[in-house]
């Protein structure tokens, strides 16, 4: 059996409470958590007027099996958090690496254009579901916490649907996007 060498976790100078340590800056963080491969997710919810919202997000994850529960962090000045907040329901779409159009569609900042020619219909929380993603979870809001310049929103899965039947994932990884082998998707 080989030996594992284990990974430095902390670096002892930067410790939090050693009066004077410098802190980690935002890009060095951004920069670390862009190694971790994530899935690409549109949330959608419904706007105080009616009209569907939605972004894109990475920042996505099960939480408890029972009950079952899964957050989701959100930009404090998300156009899709405001809906959220109000609408009290929101669809976690999980796309495959065909719909790269639709994460850039929704990553844009501001409701500008998003659903022009977007699919989509209303599910049984009344939250806009996205046509042929791999994966649908619906949700109402559980909780919402603080997390600094973001806001944690805690969903209680209410209905799950998949459609990824030999669909490949649409994965995130150091500011692009890639496959499970590692190449690019087609």
């Amino acid at each position: 059996m080989g030996s594992c060498e284990p990974m430095t976790a902390i670096d002892e100078s930067r410790e939090a409470g050693v009066a004077g340590a410098p802190g980690v800056s935002a890009m060095e963080f951004r920069e670390a958590m862009g190694h971790f491969a994530t899935g690409v997710t549109v949330v959608t919810s419904i706007g105080g007027d009616g009209e569907p919202v939605g972004t894109t997000a990475n920042a996505v994850t099960s939480l408890s099996l029972d009950p079952p529960l899964l957050l989701v962090c959100f930009d404090l000045s998300s156009a899709t958090l405001g809906a959220i907040r109000s609408h009290g329901a929101f669809v976690v779409n999980v796309l495959g690496h065909r719909q790269r159009h639709l994460s850039a569609n929704f990553a844009r900042r501001g409701l500008a254009a998003a659903w022009d020619g977007v699919r989509h219909r209303r599910g049984p929380t009344g939250s806009p579901r996205l046509d042929g993603v791999i994966a649908v979870v619906e949700c109402t809001v559980e909780h919402a916490l603080p997390g600094g310049d973001h806001e944690i929103i805690v969903g209680r899965v209410r209905h799950v649907e998949t459609n990824g039947d030999g669909a490949a994932p649409l994965v995130f990884w150091r500011g692009g996007y890639t496959s499970l082998d590692g190449g690019l998707p087609a």
